[in-house]
């Protein structure tokens, strides 16, 4: 990276928009289905407890790690792990973080081109029925159309790329500031009325009643492996958003915050969905289609008529817009990071680069459903290779050697004085066991993750 580049480069302005960005990263989709469905189909409280410990041993040491690379390095993934280990391969990691990041956008894009599809529909009534075979046809119909899947992807990728050219403080900064209080209003509108249902209870026993006997080693192992993917950990967003980071941000306390606020989004998800669906008697762990197929089928089942089930349909899918932005800004941001430091191009040129070579790759992504549903690698459409490769096998990886390279490489010195901010911080306590996780505890973790992804181990 140039002199020039490097003293011209932005940065988060407030302690507000660090957090902010970074919860913004982690939340996501999964929030919004994943974790209340494997929560209450893996003992309730039980995963949850099992989920937080797991977060403290995995999830956290990753994100931590990538934010003290880039606030030491103020460098994009690649060259923040260039200039700290020269001439040496650690490079890779950031490589693959960024290959990462391409690759889920490649299909993430068409996730939530598919939510954003449905923000019209549920505004001019489209969706309202309350037969789930109804809901399964109009989604089928969507993801069937190659029109329609590619359309509404290139709307997120202009959505998206408009954001992250304002820049990273007037474009990332200022939209997650503005969309998260949105996110956690809703969510608080939506319970409010979910609560009052006459299945409430039952939904809540769902999502929170303790249940040991349905936890397995299988389980344990989801946790762990959740607590890692939810993070957005091990794909060079926390790198490039920890370059960001004012000089007196206190990382591990924003991990924290982050962790902790991303459980809550979680929760208040699961309160705001599970009632509704025990109310209507839908299935409680539909996976993805409770987004698509099951919700508008609950929703158009509210009492109140046509104007309160559209008006709460419409706010379950903004909910679902903003918690996909705010990922997607993250991943977006990290070949845009690599373009303008490593190549010095503008940030314009490098974010309509991305966004083409996007729009490119994802629409293979895209298609797999219609036009490209017969071409597979491997057995797996575009979606799930794109999909399968990431999940299972670079972001595993990634966050491994990331904790290889802190614990082993890097060293307690260079730890302590990044976590203390040069001794400002009296957090000596978190840096010892910090260092002792990320060394010994967190990799042998991951590489049973990554075994698993992979099918070479079962525990289950």
């Amino acid at each position: 990276m140039s002199e020039e580049v490097r003293k011209g480069r932005e940065g988060f302005a407030t302690g507000l928009g660090v957090l902010a960005a970074t919860l913004g990263s982690a939340v996501g989709l999964g929030n919004i289905w994943k974790f209340p469905s494997l929560t209450g189909t893996n003992g309730g409280a039980a995963f949850i407890f099992i989920y937080i410990i797991s977060t403290l041993l995995v999830g956290l040491e990753v994100m931590i790690s990538e934010h003290i690379i880039g606030r030491t390095t103020r460098k994009n993934a690649i060259d923040s792990l260039r200039s700290l280990a020269p001439r040496q391969v650690w490079w890779l990691i950031g490589a693959a973080g960024v290959l990462s990041a391409f690759l889920i956008m490649a299909f993430y894009t068409e996730v939530a081109a598919w939510v954003f599809a449905y923000i019209p529909r549920a505004i001019s009534s489209a969706l309202n029925t309350t037969d789930p075979a109804v809901s399964e046809k109009a989604f089928a119909d969507l993801i069937n159309s190659p029109w329609q899947s590619l359309i509404w992807q290139w709307v997120v990728l202009i959505w998206v790329a408009a954001i992250i050219i304002a820049g990273v403080s007037k474009g990332i900064e200022a939209m997650t500031k503005r969309l998260l209080p949105i996110l956690f209003g809703i969510l608080v509108i939506i319970n409010i009325r979910s609560l009052t249902l006459p299945g409430a209870a039952e939904g809540l026993s769902f999502l929170f009643k303790p249940n040991w006997s349905a936890v397995t080693w299988m389980t344990v192992l989801t946790a762990v492996g959740l607590s890692f993917f939810k993070l957005s950990v091990g794909m060079g967003t926390m790198i490039t958003y920890g370059s960001y980071f004012r000089d007196d941000e206190n990382i591990p306390a924003t991990g924290v915050r982050v962790m902790l606020s991303d459980l809550l989004v979680s929760l208040l998800a699961g309160m705001a969905i599970f009632p509704t669906v025990f109310t209507y008697g839908f299935a409680p762990d539909a996976g993805p289609s409770l987004l698509f197929i099951t919700m508008p089928a609950v929703f158009s089942s509210l009492p109140g008529g046509p104007f309160v089930q559209n008006l709460f349909m419409v706010l379950f899918f903004l909910l679902a817009g903003i918690a996909a932005t705010g990922a997607m800004l993250s991943l977006f941001e990290v070949p845009v990071a690599y373009l303008v430091e490593r190549l010095g191009w503008s940030r314009r040129k490098a974010t309509i680069s991305t966004a083409l070579g996007l729009a490119l790759v994802g629409s293979t992504a895209a298609l797999s459903n219609s036009l490209m549903a017969n071409f597979k690698i491997a057995g797996k459409t575009m979606f799930d290779l794109f999909d399968f490769a990431t999940s299972n096998v670079l972001l595993p990886v990634g966050g491994l050697f990331i904790c290889l390279f802190v614990g082993w490489r890097w060293g307690y010195a260079a730890l302590e004085k990044n976590l203390t901010n040069n001794g400002t911080l009296n957090n000596r306590a978190v840096v010892r066991a910090f260092y002792f996780l990320v060394k010994w505890v967190t990799p042998v973790l991951l590489v049973v993750v990554l075994l698993n992804g992979l099918g070479i181990i079962k525990l289950g």
